[in-house]
């Protein structure tokens, strides 16, 4: 047996070649997609964060609201009381 015939032969070397440049390009798919759903998780954070500041906001809105509408219902009260007192004074006399 010589030193030759230890050796790899050009096809041995050539086809481990191609199986560690298909494990390259294996790996840099999965990379690529791996930055790929990492952007779009991203910008679905990013579309969750829009949402949840216009739903504050939504929300502020409506709870200014609200306190109006609890103000203006006090008034309505207030001057309901106010008229079926007149009425009963009148009423009274």
């Amino acid at each position: 047996m010589n030193a030759m015939s230890a050796e790899p032969t050009l096809r041995e070397v050539i086809a481990r070649l191609g199986k560690a440049i298909d494990a390259l390009e294996e790996a840099v798919s999965a990379r690529v997609e791996d930055e790929r759903d990492s952007e779009e998780a991203e910008a679905e954070v990013q579309r969750l964060n829009a949402d949840r500041a216009r739903l504050a906001q939504e929300l502020d809105s409506s709870e200014a609201k609200a306190e109006r509408l609890s103000d203006t219902n006090k008034e309505v009260s207030r001057r309901l009381v106010t008229a079926m007192e007149t009425i009963r004074a009148v009423l009274d006399r």
